[in-house]
């Protein structure tokens, strides 16, 4: 007679086993074990791919040609239940008002300002039209064309939230007429001032006449089509006339970045650093995930410091809007016009880029990919698309996709760091022994230094009101 055996019976050790179980067996074996895993490390494409600048003072000082542009901002309200009113210091946005501190008259003009409704599809003025108003967009979005070459309508872009039109205006010794068509996409609220009225007040007020006038001597300076002073150039000339002399002049208060710090403490007792170091150094493991969060706040300061960050250090006159909301092929082609000169990269959180995906399928579009440094990217027009779960995403399913060209040579967007400090563990990144307490822990100051620039307004250029869940 012969018994059959089943191996693997032997888990709760029943009597008459013929051997080691698997369990009392483990006990004398050694585990394979892995690093401690953190699902918060993520790609941080930003600090991969940004240049770093070396700043040695702590502070890096960007300086440019002066600009004589003196506004272009955009107008804050305040509301009261269905009523909407500018805040008269924000009338300062406007470039003819850039600079006026008269409260008393900029409170008295912030009165003027008529509250206006218009629906979807409405138009709100029209090309050919006097130009006999100034218009502040206080809510909603609006699409602003003219008529094209053949006859067909040529879009000029989208207003929103801030916006404003019709300034020209004011500055203008004799009314004209609207040289485009303005027309509701959203529901919209508008703050609408009558010319006349301007000039009314402007009769009754010494200081803005003044101001007026040295803001028509201002914009009378000769400057390139970017605001910068010009530099004259003779170029074809025959013969021997005289070269004009030029000289490139300096902003007289240039833009300052000081280097931000991203600071934590680590505590390992001494217990555990002198008896549990095999296989794995703890106090390794513990500083490495000490710095993985730490260049995780890097990144997301890199993006959101307000002070610093890309998303609030973009040039008003680099955001542009959405035309229907989600992020079409059209959007991105209008994004890579406002940094047409040699884009580095675009940077969108991954729920973005899906919608980008959805809205290629729709319209039949198959983006192409890009090889970088071994990751197949996908692209568009030859410009790959990394993911940044640091943009923010709205509870409204709301986002924006930034576009950035790099590198102090190109006049771009880069890092700021300071290497070679005092017990540098990794580049612009100390580890900084504390001592230790009464209580037998060692505490160790871990700090990273870091900030952001951009050299100059159109390096960067930032598509806003991405509506990412349609």
């Amino acid at each position: 007679m012969t018994t059959s055996v089943e191996s693997g019976t032997d888990a709760g050790n029943p009597p008459g086993r013929l051997s080691l179980g698997t369990e009392a067996a483990r006990n004398l074996a050694t585990t394979t074990k892995s690093v401690p895993q953190m699902q918060g490390i993520t790609s941080r494409w930003l600090l991969r791919l940004l240049p770093w600048a070396q700043v040695s003072g702590g502070t890096y000082r960007v300086n440019r040609r002066l600009t004589h542009t003196l506004g272009d901002g955009r107008v804050e309200f305040v509301s009261t239940g269905a009523d909407v009113s500018v805040i008269p210091a924000e009338l300062g946005e406007l470039p003819l008002l850039r600079g006026f501190s008269e409260a008393g008259v900029l409170e008295e003009l912030a009165g003027r300002f008529a509250q206006r409704e218009f629906r979807p599809g409405e138009v709100l003025v029209e090309s050919g039209q006097p130009a006999d108003q100034v218009v502040l967009v206080a809510h909603g979005k609006l699409s602003k064309a003219r008529e094209g070459r053949y006859g067909d309508p040529a879009a000029l872009g989208v207003l929103a939230d801030g916006d404003y039109f019709g300034d020209q205006a004011l500055a203008a010794p004799e009314a004209g007429t609207w040289d485009f068509t303005v027309k509701a996409v959203t529901a919209c609220t508008v703050l609408a001032l009558p010319i006349q009225e301007f000039r009314e007040l402007t009769e009754r007020s010494p200081e803005l006449r003044a101001h007026i006038a040295a803001f028509r001597e201002a914009a009378s300076r000769p400057r390139n089509e970017h605001g910068e002073s010009a530099i004259d150039v003779a170029s074809g000339h025959v013969g021997e006339p005289a070269l004009p002399g030029v000289f490139a002049d300096y902003e007289r208060a240039p833009r300052e970045y000081g280097l931000s710090v991203a600071q934590t403490v680590l505590r390992v007792h001494t217990r555990v650093a002198d008896l549990y170091n095999e296989p794995m150094n703890q106090l390794e493991q513990q500083l490495r995930l000490t710095i993985e969060a730490l260049r995780e706040r890097q990144e997301h300061e890199m993006v959101n410091n307000r002070e610093f960050g890309l998303l609030h250090n973009a040039d008003l006159r680099q955001r542009i809007h959405t035309r229907s909301g989600p992020p079409t092929p059209d959007d991105l082609d209008e994004l890579l016009a406002t940094v047409w000169k040699d884009p580095a990269f675009l940077l969108a959180h991954p729920r973005a880029i899906a919608a980008m995906a959805r809205e290629f399928n729709r319209a039949g579009v198959y983006p192409d990919s890009v090889d970088v440094n071994g990751h197949a990217v996908p692209a568009w027009r030859g410009v790959p698309i990394f993911p940044c779960n640091k943009i923010p995403v709205t509870e409204e399913g709301v986002s924006s996709i930034l576009l950035m060209r790099t590198g102090e040579q190109s006049q771009g967007v880069i890092g700021l760091h300071r290497t070679g400090i005092p017990d540098e563990y990794q580049p612009s990144l100390s580890v900084r022994f504390m001592g230790i307490s009464e209580q037998a822990i060692m505490s160790y100051l871990v700090s990273a230094y870091y900030s952001a620039a951009v050299l100059v307004p159109d390096a960067l250029g930032i598509l806003e009101n991405v509506e990412i869940g349609h």
